[in-house]
Parts: structure tokens; sequence; C-alpha cells
């Protein structure tokens, strides 16, 4: 009984030294479902508004970022060109805090089945990617995007051969 109530004492001092933040990370995957909302609607201004000025979008491949400017440039050259239609079909958003390290913060991160549809007969695929923002000062300072390219194109009919089999 004694071990008890000293295992008690720890787990109720542990909790009432930590701080609770659920009203906060409740307001930061908010920010992010309204951002989502901005990029299905192709509300070019919102999106623009949800953006941190020094934000910096890193994803899908190795190598890829872009700031506030160039990402709203190039979701508008996008939907202008290439995109008919963003449909995020199904979606799952989750606070998260990093206390410490490069990456220290707080971020909201999602995971999302989407159906995008291509201008001019060129198809539709269904993608399934995962982006994870980090939020300060409610606008969103960074985004790290993941989803499969390859499958992206292969389900536009692309074929991907490795060069040694093509005689270049």
């Amino acid at each position: 009984m004694k071990n008890f109530i000293i295992l008690a004492a720890m787990v109720f001092g542990l909790f009432a030294c930590t701080p609770d933040n659920s009203k906060q990370q409740a307001e930061n995957v908010e920010l992010v479902k309204n951002y989502v909302a901005a990029v299905e609607n192709l509300d070019f201004e919102a999106m623009g508004n949800f953006l941190d000025e020094d934000y910096l979008g890193i994803g899908p491949s190795y190598g890829d970022s872009i700031r506030k400017k160039e990402a709203v440039e190039n979701w508008k050259w996008s939907t202008e060109n290439l995109y008919e239609k963003i449909q995020y079909k199904r979606s799952r958003f989750a606070p998260v805090t990093i206390p410490d390290g490069d990456n220290m913060g707080e971020w909201v991160g999602t995971w999302a089945e989407l159906n995008i549809v291509y201008k001019d007969d060129i198809g539709s695929v269904n993608v399934l990617a995962n982006t994870n923002y980090l939020i300060e000062n409610g606008k969103i300072k960074r985004s790290i995007t993941f989803y499969n390219e390859a499958d992206v194109l292969r389900q536009l009919g692309y074929k991907i051969v490795p060069a040694e089999y093509t005689g270049e």
C-alpha cells in the first residue's frame, strides 16, 4: 500500500508539472484543417494567409524546398495548368510536441487520401500523403510532405524503366 501511495503521488506530481497545451494543440489542428480547406477550395489568398512569412515547404522529393511566395505561385500555376480538382477524401490530424532538437516545436501531422483530377483528360490519381506542419505564432512555419511520386506516374500510365534497358 505504501508503494501505491508513493507511485500515485509521483504520477500526480508528474501531471501537475506538465503544462497543459491541449488548447494550443486544438488551435493548431484547426489552423491546419483550415489551410487544407483553402488548398482544396483553391483559395490562394487564404493559403498565403496561413503561411508564415519565413515559411519553408520541404518535399516530397529529397532536396525539394519552396518558400511562401513560390508555394502560393506554384499552387496557382498547378491549378491553372495541371489540376482540375484536388479532393481530400480522408484526413487525420495529430498534434505533436517535439521538446528539443532541430525540429523542436508544436507540430500537426496529417495523413490524407487525396484524389487529384488532371486537366485535359490526362487522368486522375489517388495519393496517400503525409504532411507535418510546424506551427509558430498562429502560422505554418514549415511543412514536410511525403508521398509516392512514382505511384502517381504509374497511375497516369507512365512506365518507369531503368536507362540500361532503354539504350540511353
